[in-house]
């Protein structure tokens, strides 16, 4: 009995040497998505209408209604140049977002022609509180959302680039608008939107599952949009200068924002999953799905 006794603890480090260490993290692989919108207030959101002070949200045309954010138009006479953009507050870098989004009703009268049915969500985007005060759009990449009707059939999850230029297949794709080829949707469909966005490399639009657009480099512009609509006719005043003196920097990272464009349109499920993080494997909070390391983030206990 003895020598049984005496041999226990042997046995019990062989066993447990030869056991499997159980890992650090086991949910490193579980995604961590953030709800952007919490259903009730605009809380962590910034609101720039051009022509407006930031936060000045006119006519309250972003609102919330039954748990969704709603561009609704029903404050205005006519629409001018109230161009906006819903900013959330956080940049990040690595990232992929997504939602829902769905064209309703009527485009209010005086909009443009060409923003019946369009809306879209910016990538990328300068901050909402560096905006001028008439500067009718921010310097991003926009993901474009376009509705059909009976009479016109166009494709959703675009690109457009204000201030902005990227390059498709190792060329500069100097169009502003660039078709996307995803099946056509109708108003009053609830479309599912995700852009994956990776730094100043790659970026895919993403459309009911399907990923219908790829790009890469986005850069800062030499001009907003081009000769006769540059940074000073789009409202950048004094900045234009900055922004020109940037042509051909890397666009790497930026802010998300949600796009009124005097369509009346809903958003709703907007989500944001971090690519950044610590990729420490060691680490409580590792994640394998990061791609991109920020080991100051790491909790070890």
């Amino acid at each position: 009995m003895y020598k049984i006794l005496c041999c226990l603890p042997a046995v019990l480090f062989l066993l447990n040497a030869c056991t499997p260490k159980q890992e650090i993290n086991a949910d490193a692989s579980k995604e961590e998505w953030t709800n952007l919108f919490n259903g009730k207030d605009f809380d962590g959101w910034d609101i720039k209408i051009a022509g407006y002070n930031l936060n000045d949200n006119i006519h309250n045309t972003f609102t919330v209604k039954d748990s969704m954010i709603v561009v609704d138009y029903s404050g205005y006479d006519k629409f001018t140049t109230e161009f906006g953009h819903m900013y959330y507050k956080t940049p990040y870098t690595y990232y992929k977002v997504r939602l829902q989004y769905q064209f309703y009703g009527e485009q209010l009268q005086g909009g443009p022609g060409y923003a019946r049915l369009n809306s879209g969500i910016m990538l990328h985007s300068q901050a909402a509180a560096t905006l001028g005060k008439d500067q009718s759009f921010p310097v991003s990449l926009e993901m474009q959302f376009l509705a059909s009707d009976s009479a016109n059939k166009v494709h959703t999850g675009n690109l457009c680039t204000p201030g902005t230029l990227v390059s498709m297949n190792g060329k500069p794709a100097d169009l502003h608008c660039i078709d996307s080829h995803s099946p056509y949707y109708y108003e009053n469909d609830w479309i599912n939107a995700e852009a994956d966005v990776y730094g100043d490399s790659v970026i895919h639009h993403i459309v009911n599952g399907d990923t219908v657009l790829t790009y890469e480099k986005p850069v800062i512009a030499g001009d907003f949009v081009n000769h006769d609509f540059n940074f000073t006719s789009g409202g950048f005043a004094a900045d234009s200068v900055k922004w020109i003196e940037q042509k051909d920097k890397p666009l790497t990272t930026g802010y998300f924002a949600l796009q009124a464009e005097s369509h009346p349109i809903r958003f709703r499920k907007i989500e944001l999953l971090n690519l950044e993080g610590c990729m420490d494997k060691k680490a409580l909070n590792y994640k394998s799905y990061y791609i991109k390391a920020d080991n100051t983030t790491c909790r070890y206990k």
